[in-house]
């Protein structure tokens, strides 16, 4: 059976996209946010993981406003990536895993989730750019993306988001495919684009949720779409992904690393790596 060895969540701001293109990761501006990558890293080479999940949204480059599934799940052997407009590097396609794919389909169809299953699927700057960052030298795992929706209202709720994670990481363990697995979160974390709160950064709400993430994700569950918009800004609710690759996590969550740094661009940028501790059998 396969093994679920961790969780991680990051930012995918996309100038980080275009610095890491133009080899920046040591001017001052960015040298405090490409900094923290080490500890993740050598976690990495430790734990190997042979495929991932990917939990991000997307912004405009297979769905948008005219129709937004809440949820989506990639069932391909690559997916290509494309520029949605920030003009970002397009890069290689990436592996998929279509035998996981299609297990964690089947599972969470099974537990009541409507999906939508895509066989063709573009990847933009949200998965793109969490990969690069974790695998600098280019030897990314297969990956299995799903899209959550955080753009147009209504948005599957922090309840929702954490029983879709739930029942993501009983799907891994049941893979009967004897690999490890990690489940990637993107987005976020505290960030308004638009408006009149546009640059908005909650500190002390995102240094919360980093806590909270790795105690007790689910107390995060206890705020509403409006609540977590309020706090984190229109764009900060992709804390949805990042509880959900908590609530994934089977076992033991034991914090392996994080980091915070503002700004980048106008968001506040983090990094979180869980390791799934194995709960031992009771005698």
């Amino acid at each position: 059976m396969a093994k679920l060895v961790g969780g991680l969540a990051v930012s995918h701001v996309p100038a980080i996209g275009r610095a890491i293109a133009d080899h920046k990761q040591q001017d001052a501006y960015w040298k405090p946010f490409f900094d923290g990558f080490g500890p993740a890293h050598d976690w990495l080479a430790k734990v190997r993981p042979e495929v991932v999940v990917v939990l991000y949204n997307d912004h405009g480059l297979n769905f948008f406003l005219d129709k937004m599934p809440t949820f989506s799940v990639g069932a391909a052997a690559q997916y290509s990536n494309a520029d949605e407009g920030w003009g970002l590097p397009v890069r290689h396609p990436f592996k998929g895993d279509p035998d996981l794919s299609w297990h964690v389909i089947e599972h969470l169809v099974e537990e009541e989730f409507d999906l939508v299953t895509c066989q063709e699927l573009l990847v933009d700057h949200a998965f793109c750019i969490p990969m690069e960052l974790f695998w600098p030298n280019g030897d990314m795992p297969p990956a299995v993306p799903i899209c959550f929706n955080t753009v147009q209202h209504p948005l599957p709720s922090a309840l929702r988001s954490y029983k879709l994670g739930q029942a993501l990481g009983r799907a891994i363990e049941s893979w009967p495919e004897d690999k490890r697995v990690a489940v990637i979160a993107t987005g976020g974390l505290s960030h308004q684009l638009d408006g009149e709160r546009a640059g908005f950064i909650n500190k002390e709400f995102d240094l919360l949720c980093l806590d909270r993430l790795v105690n007790d994700p689910k107390a995060l569950t206890g705020y509403t779409t409006r609540e977590l918009v309020a706090l984190s800004g229109s764009q900060g609710v992709e804390v949805l992904m990042w509880i959900a690759m908590s609530a994934a996590l089977t076992g033991r969550r034991r914090h392996i690393h994080s980091h915070y740094h503002i700004p980048i661009s106008n968001t506040a940028a983090a990094l979180l790596v869980i390791e799934n501790e194995a709960v031992p059998s009771p005698a």
